[in-house]
């Protein structure tokens, strides 16, 4: 099978959230028989007059071992990953960005959460921005996630949510493709929000119109999978979309969730972007986020 992941650019700031990040990453690369980059960058809005107070170690030092770690925990689990490493100095979420541009990097796997201080960059931060403005898909992973070993690291059942529209689409291709290659199962959910409504007449009205959409959107999913040999069940669920699509990771041992990071606005539906943060953020699971900008895979 052709890759359609080719490179993964892994940022780490040495900490345990960028740990977990990594682990997926190289777990990631090497079942798709992708390249890794492992990228650090020096905060070069710091005056090194504060790391002096406080005795630490030289920034550029503390990144190379950094890169160095992963790198080596690379080679350790797959020895025939190619692996690239190094160590820039700038705005972090704007140098990972400028990075994966220039070297055509089609997945970035980072970590949600970092050290904070001095000593380290604040990778949740950076992590945000990254979201909201990498053009390529980023594979959030919550800090939990470090205490797996990446042999032990599932790809078997993912998430995919869907709205009907282009930012959704986008995503249930990679979610397609990406289930095609690990071999995994895929299950689609459509959230309904009704909340807005008080009456309770428009809201049966708006409901029984949502949930035609519904089973249109998840019948698009399923006809992408037939095409793909891909296992692909649905459901459509009433309530806030963070809460259900979290709601369901957890209690269906869910593996990933593959979701786009812009859909619809309006009542009754959801803007996927806003919601996508918020489902970063309070999932268990690792969150892959397509941007409606990204090429299909």
């Amino acid at each position: 099978m052709s890759r359609f992941i080719e490179s993964i650019l892994i940022p780490t700031d040495g900490s345990d959230g960028a740990l977990a990040g990594a682990k997926r990453g190289i777990a990631l690369a090497s079942r798709t028989d992708a390249d890794l980059h492992v990228l650090s960058v020096v905060e070069s809005r710091l005056s090194t007059a504060d790391f002096d107070e406080l005795e630490q170690p030289p920034l550029e030092e503390t990144a190379t071992e950094a890169v160095e770690e992963i790198a080596g925990l690379a080679a350790a689990y797959d020895a025939d990953l190619d692996v690239t490493t190094r160590v820039r100095e700038g705005t972090p979420f704007q140098s990972i960005r400028e990075y994966a541009n220039r070297r055509e990097i089609d997945v970035i796997a980072m970590g949600t959460k970092g050290r904070t201080g001095l000593d380290r960059v604040l990778l949740g931060s950076v992590a945000e921005n990254v979201l909201r403005t990498a053009r390529i898909p980023v594979l959030a992973v919550p800090p939990n996630a470090v205490d797996i070993e990446i042999d032990d690291i599932p790809f078997d059942r993912l998430l995919l949510p869907t709205d009907g529209s282009d930012g959704a689409a986008i995503a249930t291709e990679w979610g397609i493709a990406l289930a095609a290659r690990l071999e995994s199962s895929i299950h689609t959910l459509y959230s309904i929000d009704t909340s807005p409504l008080v009456n309770t007449r428009a809201r049966d009205e708006l409901l029984e119109t949502l949930e035609h959409s519904g089973e249109e959107a998840i019948d698009a999913v399923r006809e992408r999978g037939e095409e793909a040999a891909v296992s692909v069940s649905g459901s459509i669920v009433t309530g806030s979309p963070v809460v259900e699509i979290t709601s369901y990771a957890t209690e269906n041992d869910v593996d990933l969730i593959v979701m786009g990071t812009h859909g619809w606005t309006g009542v009754g539906q959801w803007f996927l972007g806003s919601v996508t943060e918020n489902v970063v953020r309070q999932a268990e699971v690792p969150v892959f986020c397509v941007p409606v900008s990204a090429e299909s895979p």
